[in-house]
């Protein structure tokens, strides 16, 4: 299967005539040329490329691919029959890319008609690029933007909306307000609220909601993850409406603000991960054993939605989508294999209802 990567500045002749970063951070679209043909790729940290797509030839095209450019680390020439311009075309106008609202795709406008689009599941080792409007049929290097138009227009018409929204003013103040509305209803009066997200995308906060009545352990929740979907949801589950929105919990008997550190390290970790988060799925603590926040007899979480004893925080919307909160449940370094084997329904049995409301 024929691949196309960045060449930097590797000479060449080719010029990089676009960067752009998404706004988490995470992916980095970068457009190069030559005075043969240009390309768009979606990178990662460190330059590992996620997607790509050729985007114009710039003279005529060859008859089959040119396995030289490729060698030479050159942006590809799409063969004459994949190309509505077998005779080439003007080098590109003014781009401007639109980011999928969770930041794992992109879209590319070329004096703002839709030029090209590198979906989060583009994946060019299985022979999946980007769309190009300029491409004809599938090739390696790009697949018909006109085939694909349909489908994506609805998406690229959420991702305008969306940023158009959360760029305007009060957008944030508004959507914190409607969640701690939710949160009283459903879990209690408001303590202490924290910043979990620093100066970076997205912002997350954590609510606390000390204990009252006849609950003696506090809830913790974060507040903001919700506002934005999550990556590659689309690519596991079938509905992702119902799951790409979610917001993490916590129930502890012991100092909230230890607890706490727990959304501190997973609150961002889907958009700057490029993941998701969902019922049954486990993360391993990041540092030594003895500082996990929950005690040092446990090694990670399990992620799990709707349990006993804990309060019923379901029925907040966002976006047209429902809004899953996910318990954060320590486990142990045993557990954590027993789920990583076995699967999370394995391990169940053995979480005991203190284990879910008693965590210190």
């Amino acid at each position: 299967m024929a691949t196309i990567r960045p060449s930097g500045e590797r000479g060449g002749g080719v010029e990089v005539v676009l960067t752009d970063v998404n706004p988490y951070g995470s992916r980095t679209l970068v457009v190069e040329r030559d005075e043969t043909s240009s390309v768009a790729y979606l990178c990662g940290p460190g330059g590992t490329v996620h997607g790509a797509v050729w985007l114009a030839n710039h003279g005529p095209a060859p008859a089959a691919i040119d396995l030289s450019r490729l060698n030479s680390e050159l942006p590809p020439a799409a063969p004459r029959a994949n190309t509505r311009h077998p005779d080439g075309r003007a080098p590109l106008g003014t781009l401007r890319p639109l980011w999928f609202e969770e930041g794992d795709g992109v879209a590319l406008y070329e004096n703002d008609e839709l030029l090209a689009v590198i979906p989060g599941w583009a994946d060019m080792s299985r022979g999946m690029p980007g769309y190009s409007r300029d491409a004809v049929g599938e090739s390696p290097f790009a697949w018909s933007l006109e085939d694909a138009h349909e489908g994506l227009a609805l998406q690229l018409a959420k991702a305008r909306s969306y940023w158009d929204w959360r760029g305007s003013d009060g957008a944030w103040a508004s959507f914190q307000q409607f969640v701690m509305g939710h949160l009283d209803r459903t879990a209690g009066n408001p303590g202490r609220f924290w910043d979990a997200g620093g100066e970076r995308l997205p912002t997350v906060g954590i609510t606390e909601r000390p204990p009252e009545r006849d609950r003696e352990h506090t809830i913790l929740s974060t507040v903001g993850m919700s506002c934005q979907r999550m990556p590659t949801v689309e690519q596991y589950i079938d509905r992702p409406d119902a799951y790409a929105r979610v917001e993490l919990a916590v129930a502890t008997a012991g100092d909230a603000r230890d607890a706490a550190r727990l959304f501190l390290w997973l609150g961002q970790y889907p958009w700057h991960s490029v993941t998701w988060l969902g019922h049954g799925h486990t993360a391993k603590w990041y540092h030594r054993p003895e500082t996990f926040p929950l005690g040092s007899a446990y090694s990670g979480v399990i992620l799990l939605s709707g349990l006993p004893g804990l309060p019923d925080l379901s029925g907040f919307t966002f976006g047209g989508d429902a809004v899953r909160w996910l318990w954060l449940v320590p486990i142990t370094a045993d557990e954590l294999r027993l789920v990583a084997e076995n699967g999370y329904r394995a391990l169940l049995p053995h979480l005991s209802a203190e284990r879910l409301t008693r965590a210190e």
